[in-house]
């Protein structure tokens, strides 16, 4: 009987959280877009990012998913080194908000510090990042 229990509080404990799932393939997805960004790849950006992303550049720039494609793929942005700190996950129904800091290195002398948000959806089993809000931090 106490075996019965014990399985019974941990089913109920597995099921409590039904965004930990979620939360992984974020994060997952966000890894995903950090190795396309290193190495340019623009069908993986592609298939990352959504048709109407609004990505915020840390000096206020905005781009379309065209635009930014372009600039990463063509060179004009460069990007040579990407760390992200500790990611925070909320995930609301089918959208996923993650808020972290990166640094991101244009070059060994230009590093750029910043506070990011990426805003996903689920559309279908895939999580689409609709939107990037950075905001460069003071040095």
């Amino acid at each position: 009987m106490k075996m019965c229990w014990m399985i019974v509080a941990a089913s109920i404990a597995l099921a409590a959280d039904p965004a930990a799932d979620g939360t992984s393939q974020v994060i997952a997805a966000m890894e995903s877009f950090k190795q396309a960004m290193l190495h340019r790849d623009r069908a993986a950006l592609d298939r990352i990012l959504s048709d109407d992303l609004l990505y915020t550049h840390s000096a206020g720039a905005l781009e379309t998913k065209a635009q930014f494609l372009e600039a990463i793929v063509s060179g004009k942005s460069v990007t040579e080194k990407l760390e992200f700190g500790k990611p925070t996950v909320r995930i609301y129904g089918n959208t996923a908000l993650v808020k972290l800091r990166v640094d991101l290195w244009h070059s060994p002398t230009n590093l750029v510090q910043m506070d990011v948000l990426h805003a996903w959806v689920k559309r279908g089993n895939e999580w689409k990042m609709v939107a990037r809000q950075a905001t460069r931090l003071a040095k």
